[in-house]
């Protein structure tokens, strides 16, 4: 009797997933498949091109080219290695809670229809592929002009199998952090803390580029960053209402809560940027929309639309401190903000979804044997553990493949852009 709207809801799942034919086959719904197979070319449309025009706006014209490679070529190497062993490793059978076992090596052994869903198994690996997609490609901003493109390649590689298959079976392929009772609708923790720890360590590790703060390093094309923006925001209905994995209304209100937290976060950016520089920009606009949609990620499903307003509007606040304190006091030269909006924007909503859980505040309330503290403490151990795990590994995957790989460019390379220098591309350079 005492149990919540969201314990009821988790528990509805196996049963909706059931329905059986004539046969006393599980059949899946062709609703909730045709959704998220469409949930999953929008997160795709997320990376290509959404992600890849947002960067390549934001560097100067000599590496636009280069940053468009460097996204493609993750793209690919991902997926690739998604269907051979990294699907296995997130959502095999639980080995002690730490990983996956080896049931799912390329695909095989896909169910009818994927436990406690009611969609393909097949769909659902596609739809977490496109996931494994994105989440190393986030990291390309904290290293342009001068990453070394095989270096890039080599590194992203193993940092999908080494960091990011294992933080989502820890969170929703029934491993330990699963068990503790940590929650992440959609990415707060698997994808955004991951991908931003990750990228603040590679940026220390890399160092700065030649004339870090001390030449102007503007944006050459403001408008590809917010075209871009703009395919990410759309695209992240896919990814986020997507994550209901059924085509009702849990799916609905996790749009609704990801386009009023994004729409409120890019809004106090401009007006931050009204009240410190004395005129809102385009590329401000474009920042706060992803620091909101960042933020929202982790709680999309699980809260009301007020809440999400809030949680859009703390978000944005702590992203745009962060990037201050992070890129102008301590002078870490993460080139695009990658830790100061994907890692800080997943990590606060993470940290805040227990307050937003709360009924009196609209949302879906807490799991069984759980209140407040508890959940609190579960968002913590969650945050914590993933992103000490994302920070030691990487350290440990970026200096194993710089022995191969040199991690940087030349000076006189980083001097000539990486379009020139690093794959001979000319007739776009712009002097």
């Amino acid at each position: 009797m005492g149990r919540t709207l969201l314990a009821m809801a988790l528990a509805a799942l196996p049963a909706a997933a059931s329905a059986q034919d004539p046969a006393g086959v599980l059949v899946a719904d062709s609703g909730d498949t045709a959704w998220i197979l469409t949930a999953s070319a929008l997160v795709l449309l997320m990376t290509l091109p959404g992600l890849g025009l947002f960067y390549a706006g934001l560097v100067r014209a000599k590496n636009v080219l280069s940053v468009l490679l460097q996204v493609a070529a993750i793209a690919s190497v991902a997926s690739v290695l998604w269907v051979v062993t990294g699907y296995t490793l997130a959502f095999g059978a639980s080995a002690g809670g730490w990983i996956g076992n080896g049931i799912f090596w390329m695909f095989g052994n896909l169910g009818q229809v994927r436990e406690g869903t009611t969609i393909p198994e097949s769909t659902f690996a596609l739809f977490q592929m496109t996931f494994a997609v994105i989440t190393p490609a986030l990291m390309v901003g904290a290293w342009v002009d001068r990453a070394r493109f095989g270096w890039v390649v080599a590194f992203c590689a193993l940092w999908g199998l080494v960091v990011y298959a294992p933080a989502v079976h820890w969170v929703w392929g029934g491993g330990w952090l699963a068990g503790l009772g940590t929650l992440d609708f959609a990415g707060g923790i698997v994808v955004h803390t991951t991908a931003g720890i990750s990228a603040l360590v590679i940026a220390l590790l890399l160092g700065k580029r030649e004339g870090f703060l001390k030449t102007a390093m503007l944006p050459h094309s403001p408008g590809l960053t917010m075209a871009g923006a703009a395919l990410l925001w759309v695209g992240w209905f896919g990814f986020n209402g997507g994550s209901a994995l059924t085509a009702t209304d849990d799916a609905s209100a996790a749009i609704i809560n990801t386009h009023v937290a994004a729409a409120t976060a890019s809004l106090t950016w401009i007006l931050l940027e009204k009240v410190k520089l004395g005129k809102a920009t385009s590329v401000g606009w474009a920042t706060g929309a992803i620091a909101g949609l960042a933020t929202i990620t982790p709680a999309a499903g699980f809260i009301g639309p007020g809440a999400a307003i809030l949680l859009g509007l703390a978000g944005c606040l702590a992203c745009y401190g962060c990037l201050q304190l992070v890129k102008f006091r301590l002078g870490i030269d993460d080139s695009l903000d990658v830790f100061a909006v994907h890692g800080v924007g997943g990590i606060v909503g993470s940290i805040l979804l227990p307050l937003f859980l709360m009924p009196a505040l609209g949302g879906l309330g807490y799991a069984e044997g759980y209140d407040f503290t508890s959940q609190l403490v579960a968002q913590l151990i969650g945050v914590g553990a993933v992103a000490l795990w994302s920070a030691v590994a990487t350290v440990i995957l970026a200096l194993m493949c710089s022995v191969v790989f040199p991690m940087r460019v030349s000076e006189e390379e980083e001097r000539d852009g990486l379009d020139i220098s690093s794959h001979g591309e000319r007739d776009w350079i712009v002097d």
